[in-house]
């Protein structure tokens, strides 16, 4: 028996001990009594606890089955589609034939959480040609989701056939109605519109594989490649998501984000006590509730934090040995996010800043506003020249990206510690 049964049983016994105290004094017509009222208190507080605890090892077991069935995903034990099998084929023909022409590697069902399918945008005439199958690319995008939250949150994703600066127009101000008289003037109240432009930085890496390692057919090297790509590119891109300076690099989420709410005096690395007013969860509500209601209504509405402020979240209590309540706070999320607040999903993404002196540590906001554009697909190339004293192939891989915040009259909102 598991400890997740084990607690339930526990659980159900200690439902059963209070309807026999129940059915007792119904029994006998009569109200509990101070021993029975105190008893049913203290099975009560025992049900709390094992509710809590039951709830964290079913996130837990949750987290560990979606792990398994990722990885699974890389794995030699799943059954290749032909496509794959195909590419595969391909990549092995690259090293043994010594084959140098490129491989474009396409996956047409990329999208982000939120949305139903992917937006293109072609930026010119021809279609693209040499369209490759799909299930490699879609391996790179699951592993870049994993590094970086930002996606699995519901940013926009664009893909375009072609580089060429993608300018995409938003308005910081609308227009306005007043009344007016009969015979009077109607008033002038232009929108104020802009654009946008998203260009293409190019990531890249590249990886020596020998030639003895494909010539071993058990050696799953479409997968082998999937995990150093998707983790190199992943990792690259996925601070600049956040980060990004928009100098030479993409435009961060928090580069045109705004303030939400600012902690108090003694939150410059936590959230300060519970029982006081505007630090705890008063400080996550003042960012909640920052936000426009349209942005809050919005399906890819949610949150982006580290791991470790999620973890602090959850241990806010009342007092020094109070009665812990960010485990409440905190509740199980949807598929793909690690919890719930204000019943909007929490993400965890390594790259948003740690807890600290002024430090912008909660991002909160309508991430569909948040644009990732993306040129084409993953380009790998190989030399046989490179590394040729040591019987090793060289591969790059090569994406060409750009991403911004196209909403910045606070679509996405932070909070940030105190300074002192």
């Amino acid at each position: 028996m598991n400890l997740i049964d084990e607690l339930t049983q526990r659980r159900d016994s200690l439902l059963n001990s209070q309807k026999v105290l129940l059915d007792t004094a119904e029994a006998a017509a009569r109200n509990l009594t101070a021993t029975e009222e105190s008893e049913y208190q203290a099975v009560n507080a025992n049900l709390d606890g094992l509710d809590v605890r039951l709830r964290d090892l079913r996130d837990q077991e949750r987290r560990t089955t979606n792990a398994s069935s990722a990885f699974a995903r890389f794995g030699g034990g799943v059954r290749r589609t032909q496509p794959e099998r195909e590419l595969a084929d391909q990549f092995r023909s690259m090293i043994l034939e010594r084959n140098p022409r490129p491989i474009d590697v396409q996956w047409d069902g990329a999208r982000s959480a939120y949305q139903p399918g992917l937006e293109q945008r072609d930026l010119v005439t021809t279609s693209p040609a040499s369209m490759s199958p799909v299930g490699f690319y879609g391996q790179l995008v699951e592993h870049m989701v994993e590094n970086s939250a930002v996606l699995r949150a519901g940013a926009t994703l664009l893909t375009t056939a072609s580089g060429e600066t993608l300018r995409v127009p938003r308005t910081s101000a609308l227009s306005t109605a007043a009344i007016v008289s009969e015979g009077g003037t109607i008033p002038d109240s232009d929108p104020t519109l802009s654009t946008v432009s998203l260009g293409a930085f190019k990531y890249g890496f590249k990886v020596q594989v020998s030639t003895e390692m494909v010539q071993d057919s058990g050696v799953d090297l479409a997968s082998y490649l999937a995990r150093e790509a998707g983790q190199a590119i992943g990792l690259g891109l996925g601070a600049h998501l956040i980060n990004g300076t928009g100098s030479g690099q993409p435009r961060g989420a928090l580069l045109d984000a705004t303030a939400g709410a600012t902690g108090p005096a003694g939150t410059s690395t936590s959230f300060g006590a519970q029982g006081e007013a505007g630090q705890g969860t008063d400080l996550l509500y003042d960012l909640f509730g920052s936000l426009a209601e349209p942005y809050v209504m919005q399906p890819a509405a949610g949150w982006l934090l580290r791991n470790a402020t999620l973890t602090a979240i959850r241990k806010l209590k009342t007092g020094t040995a109070g009665e812990i309540v960010g485990g409440e706070f905190v509740g199980s999320g949807p598929a793909g996010a690690s919890g719930e607040m204000i019943g909007k999903p929490a993400y965890i993404d390594p790259f948003v800043p740690a807890m600290g002196v002024s430090a912008k540590s909660v991002l909160f906001g309508d991430w569909s506003k948040y644009f990732v554009r993306m040129v084409n697909g993953i380009r790998f190339e190989r030399s046989d020249e490179f590394a040729f004293d040591q019987d090793l192939v060289t591969f790059r891989a090569l994406l060409r990206a750009d991403a911004a915040l196209v909403d910045t009259t606070g679509a996405i909102k932070y909070l940030t510690h105190g300074a002192t």
